[in-house]
């Protein structure tokens, strides 16, 4: 009976020590963090850009003929002056001559008269009728000569023969092109811009084109040119930018390309896409931050944190711009964010730090690339 009484009395201290033990602490979730620096991000206007030779010249022969001599293919590079094709001259060079011996006979028969009338032989009148034959004759070889060397089609300027369609032997009409030559070392982009953007359109502004096979920039074409009209159908505005022809990039006449238009740059503040939540069309991100800047969102019955705690703050952001986002609204230069854990988190919740190889704990803001 006795050994009954001290086993009940040991058990009932022992329940009345653990009544007023404090539990263990709950175990805190680790997090990362980022501190919020500032970035530079760009507002843009994505479409569509062609480009166009600053120099593109169609050829067609100036007189009708048969092609004698073809001197070039496609893709050949030419220099302004150089012969690209002769049409058969045979019968205008039979037509120089014989015009070249009338006008002989011509000029000899004036120069005879002219010393007959001198010596009183003969009369001003037949003096001014060869004078009249040797003047008409020499402007029809001039002519003929002309029309000879119409028949010698010569490169306007340097550049790169595109499609040929005549080969040696073809009758070719006087007027009808067949060819062009292009020069691709200075070409223009050529985008249209909605026209709800035109206050912000000036000339010198980038537009950056996009390599269709990696996805990165290619090249920037500072705008030269803004349409100074809109577009009735599309309601859009036409610009071109001066693009800066780079080696190797093979950028051609009529090749279109995605571009971007940068209309303005500028420093903002900036978190990574993994510090961003979305609730209700609403964007937070949760800030390191103390419990004392909870207020009346404190949870109530629960002791205040001595570390860190965080605050799901609502923010307004920009575009996703390679993976950061611009923060317009609700979030200074200098907080750190939280990058993990973001699922299981709540507001308030006290939380511990893991490493964060980019900053200490609390350290100033930095500038990102």
């Amino acid at each position: 009976m006795r050994g009954s009484t001290a086993f009940a009395l040991a058990l009932a201290l022992l329940l009345a020590g653990c009544a007023t033990g404090s539990p263990p602490p709950p175990r805190l979730p680790r997090v990362s963090s980022q501190a919020v620096g500032e970035r530079r991000f760009s507002s843009e206007v994505e479409g569509i850009a062609t480009l166009e030779a600053l120099q593109e010249v169609e050829l067609a022969a100036q007189v009708s003929g048969r092609i004698e001599r073809l001197l070039v293919r496609q893709g050949d590079r030419v220099r302004r002056g150089s012969l690209l094709l002769q049409l058969d001259q045979a019968q205008v060079r039979a037509d120089v001559a014989r015009l070249w011996a009338e006008m002989e006979t011509n000029r000899l028969n004036n120069q005879r008269f002219e010393s007959l009338v001198r010596q009183g032989a003969a009369s001003p009148f037949q003096r001014d009728e060869y004078r009249q034959r040797y003047v008409s004759t020499r402007r029809e070889w001039e002519a003929r000569r002309a029309d000879l060397a119409l028949r010698e089609l010569r490169a306007p300027i340097d550049g790169t023969v595109a499609d040929l369609r005549v080969k040696q032997g073809d009758l070719v009409q006087a007027g009808s092109p067949f060819t062009s030559i292009i020069r691709n070392d200075r070409l223009l982009a050529r985008m249209e811009v909605p026209a709800l953007y035109a206050a912000q359109l000036r000339p010198g502004l980038p537009l950056r084109l996009i390599d269709p096979a990696s996805g990165r920039p290619l090249t920037e074409a500072p705008l030269v040119s803004i349409d100074p009209g809109v577009d009735s159908t599309s309601q859009s505005l036409l610009v071109k930018g001066e693009v800066r022809q780079l080696a190797g990039a093979a950028l051609r006449n009529g090749l279109r390309l995605r571009a971007q238009l940068v209309l303005q740059r500028r420093l903002l503040p900036a978190v990574p896409f993994a510090a961003v939540t979305r609730q209700w069309g609403q964007s937070f991100v949760f800030r390191l931050g103390r419990a004392s800047e909870l207020g009346r969102r404190a949870p109530a019955g629960r002791a205040p944190a001595a570390g860190p705690v965080a605050l799901q703050t609502p923010v307004r952001l920009g575009p996703l711009q390679a993976g950061w986002y611009p923060v317009l609204a609700g979030l200074p230069p200098g907080s750190r964010v939280i990058t993990s854990q973001l699922v299981t988190l709540r507001h308030g919740q006290p939380v511990r730090l893991g490493p964060d190889p980019a900053a200490p704990a609390g350290g100033p803001a930095k500038r990102l690339p």
